[in-house]
């Protein structure tokens, strides 16, 4: 019998309403996605007093999230993963002092931080946040070692998702778990609370190689929001520092703008990082660069 094939039409390019990298002046527009997907008395790991405080700020914080034995095994991996893997491109170091930055696709590269990222307190929120299933878009170890740890810029992680990566609408969030006490000195996570229901667009054209640059970067030249607009977002509504012991999570809307400064403390900051999107908001071809980036910053 022969094989009769049929052609399936291509999918057509969803409408792009985030336009970002820009040729001219970037843009300030109302957000027209939610931030909670689902009803806010949906059931599961937040209340709904928590899940309107998220929709609202952009964020929520809870303590004790991680056990000692956990941030123990966190730590550990860390060193014998880096060791392992030697000049890889998962490991990305800071220029100046050539300390581990950044360690990416850890839940890859770790059952025992995999485990951690399938836990109902982790998972289940972005879950219920998000009202679908989910998948892991990044995973990441950062560290800010004393003395030498290097500031992250003003950033909606949306913005870069969106336009190098594909993702078509911010139905994504962040956890953030903290390895080490996150102190108001030691580089710790500053957020405009409300300004993940605006989508700032930024300006230039997203070059070749790109990513590299953007990782070691303090300021890289594209997927930068401009200053003035910056500024007025915290105008509006001021900035949070997030604090908190080791141990403790902040579960973050991909849209937030959010930004950490350097440590010049003796104390280190280190954090597990893990994204989730939504099952349907598969990434794509992306919005704004000729190709994807690598696996491991944006699993497909």
């Amino acid at each position: 019998m022969p094989i009769v094939t049929t052609q399936t039409a291509t999918r057509p390019r969803p409408v792009d309403v985030y336009r970002t990298r820009l040729a001219e002046r970037g843009h300030v527009e109302p957000r027209p996605h939610p931030t909670v997907w689902g009803d806010t008395s949906a059931r599961g790991p937040l209340t709904a007093p928590q899940l309107r405080s998220y929709r609202d700020l952009g964020y929520h914080t809870e303590k004790n999230v991680l056990a000692d034995d956990d941030i123990r095994d966190c730590i550990t991996e860390v060193d014998e993963i880096t060791a392992r893997l030697g000049d890889d491109d998962r490991v990305i170091r800071e220029s100046s002092s050539g300390d581990v930055r950044s360690l990416f696709a850890v839940h890859r590269l770790s059952d025992a931080i995999a485990e951690i990222c399938a836990r109902e307190e982790i998972v289940g929120v972005a879950r219920q946040i998000l009202d679908d299933d989910v998948h892991i878009h990044q995973s990441r170890i950062n560290l800010k070692p004393g003395f030498a740890g290097g500031p992250f810029y003003w950033h909606s992680d949306f913005e870069t998702w969106h336009a190098e990566d594909g993702m078509p609408r911010p139905r994504a969030l962040s956890v953030s778990l903290a390895l080490t006490p996150n102190f108001e000195y030691n580089g710790a996570l500053m957020i405009i609370p409300g300004s993940h229901q605006k989508f700032v667009s930024c300006v230039g054209e997203t070059p070749d190689d790109y990513y590299q640059q953007s990782l070691t970067s303090y300021r890289p030249p594209f997927g930068t929001p401009e200053e003035s607009d910056v500024s007025d977002l915290a105008e509006e509504h001021g900035i949070d520092m997030i604090t908190g012991p080791a141990g403790s999570a902040l579960y973050f809307d991909s849209n937030c703008m959010h930004a950490s400064s350097g440590n010049i403390t003796p104390f280190p900051r280190s954090n597990l990082f893990v994204v989730f999107n939504a099952a349907s908001n598969a990434i794509g071809e992306p919005f704004a660069a000729d190709s994807p980036r690598p696996d491991h910053l944006a699993h497909r």
